[in-house]
């Protein structure tokens, strides 16, 4: 008997084991089943980030920081709007936007001028300025926390340094690029891949802080904190060579010496101090002109959409068709400037303003919900394609050596350019044919006055020889 039990035992032991080893087995199973969409993603997102070289040469992490910025402003963005804008009755929120305008957007267009030839002046400590960006606005979205609970005006100064400090880094940015490009891959494509992380970060992360939002308002700001304090961790882990300034110098944005302007028109020659050339400098202005039509769309149709929305929706869900419809736009002008091969930016910029001005003025003609989207699309495909061909000149025309500056100080002039279509958007009275004729004058302006000397410059193709101011 004692045999048989002994033979048994061993029996029970192994059958008892086998169980417990198909339960940690089935619960391994499910903790991959869980954690296989989190890595799955991750990896998948890793893959499109670092392909063509990017991993190698540095690029693919800094178009993962640029996905990280855009998520973090979004985040104060709907905070702020949610606190400045939809909270109070649409002619107090007119007041207390002109207020944020004039608290924060005055003071940014003095400043603005100085962030690029500052930036231009600490070439060696990218890394740290774009860290320092990230960090600064991780620590103003807790104040501005504190501020929209309690109803305090640190609001303003904080929003300000919000402003400030992500211009900074979208100055840094587009000086950082050039630095990190992958052999094969042009200066185009790698910063439309750039630009089209954030456009996609931006719209995964507008939702998650309307549902922050629901919870309290501090809440999309708390987020912000922490995408912004990952963002600055993320900084310090692009390539070293992003801090060389080894061959830099500094671009001047006129086109030759004879447009200078001020003290540079009769100062000492420096032989590295070059302008840009013609064709560079009609390209900003065509540019500059989309980017206040941006900024003049965004301030005067938030408020004339809240006061008259889209036939059958509410203020909100015309707000997000029209935001919706212009980011939708943005990314395809994106996409379709990486992939185009054409030899004459300056006719593609000439087509692009073109077509937004027509749509503007078709707009204007026949306001109504279905063509107010439709030119927020428009607008959109045109600014980010122009923007591409801006890029492309610079990579054709302007020297090596001075690039760098002449991307970080056209970047500061657009910013300034949108500042001002917003102040303008904000004091139009609330008549939508009235604003769209505006809209089509801001971009007429613009391209008649860059008209003739994209066109003269694309006869002449690219200039030969960069003059030296």
């Amino acid at each position: 008997m004692n045999d048989v039990a002994t033979a048994k035992s061993p029996q029970r032991t192994v059958g008892a084991g086998s169980g417990a080893g198909r339960m940690r087995g089935a619960v391994r199973s499910v903790g991959r089943a869980l954690h296989l969409p989190v890595t799955g993603t991750a990896r998948s997102i890793r893959r499109a980030t670092h392909a063509h070289g990017a991993g190698e040469s540095g690029l693919g992490k800094l178009i993962e920081l640029h996905a990280v910025n855009g998520a973090g402003d979004v985040m104060i963005t709907v905070a702020l709007a949610s606190t400045v804008f939809f909270s109070v009755p649409t002619d107090e929120a007119r007041g207390r936007v002109a207020l944020y305008l004039a608290i924060t957007m005055a003071p940014f267009t003095v400043l603005a001028p100085v962030i690029g030839p500052l930036l231009d002046r600490l070439p060696h400590g990218r890394r740290a300025a774009m860290a320092g960006a990230m960090l600064a606005r991780a620590l103003l979205a807790l104040i501005i926390s504190g501020a929209v609970a309690g109803g305090s005006l640190e609001l303003y100064p904080a929003a300000l340094g919000v402003l400030v400090a992500s211009k900074a880094y979208g100055v840094v940015r587009s000086a950082v690029v050039p630095r990190l490009l992958p052999p094969g891959i042009s200066l185009v494509k790698a910063n439309s891949r750039v630009t089209l992380a954030g456009l996609l970060a931006t719209g995964v992360a507008a939702p998650v802080g309307a549902g922050l939002h629901a919870i309290g308002d501090p809440w999309p700001l708390y987020g912000a904190f922490v995408i912004f304090a990952a963002g600055t961790f993320l900084s310090f882990t692009l390539p070293a060579k992003v801090d060389s300034a080894k061959g830099e110098d500094v671009a001047l944005l006129a086109a030759d010496e004879e447009h200078l302007h001020g003290p540079l028109r009769k100062g000492t020659k420096r032989p590295g101090l070059r302008t840009v050339g013609p064709a560079v400098t009609h390209a900003l202005g065509a540019n500059a002109a989309l980017r206040c039509l941006s900024g003049f769309l965004i301030f005067f149709l938030a408020f004339l959409l809240r006061e008259h929305p889209l036939t059958g929706e509410s203020a909100a869900v015309s707000l997000g068709i029209v935001g919706v419809s212009a980011g939708a736009g943005n990314a395809l002008g994106t996409a379709v400037g990486a992939w185009l091969r054409s030899r004459t930016p300056e006719i593609i910029i000439v087509t692009a303003v073109a077509v937004v001005l027509g749509t503007a003025i078709v707009a204007a003609l026949f306001f109504g919900a279905l063509l107010v989207a439709v030119l927020a699309a428009v607008a959109g495909f045109g600014q980010a394609l122009a923007k591409l061909c801006l890029d492309a000149l610079i990579q054709r025309d302007v020297p090596e050596q001075v690039r760098t500056s002449a991307f970080a100080r056209s970047e500061t002039l657009l910013q300034m350019a949108w500042v001002f279509g917003g102040a303008v958007g904000i004091v139009m009275p609330l008549n939508g044919t009235l604003g769209l004729v505006v809209a089509a004058a801001i971009v007429a302006a613009g391209w008649l006055a860059t008209l003739r000397g994209l066109l003269g410059s694309a006869r002449h193709g690219p200039r030969t020889r960069p003059r030296v101011a």
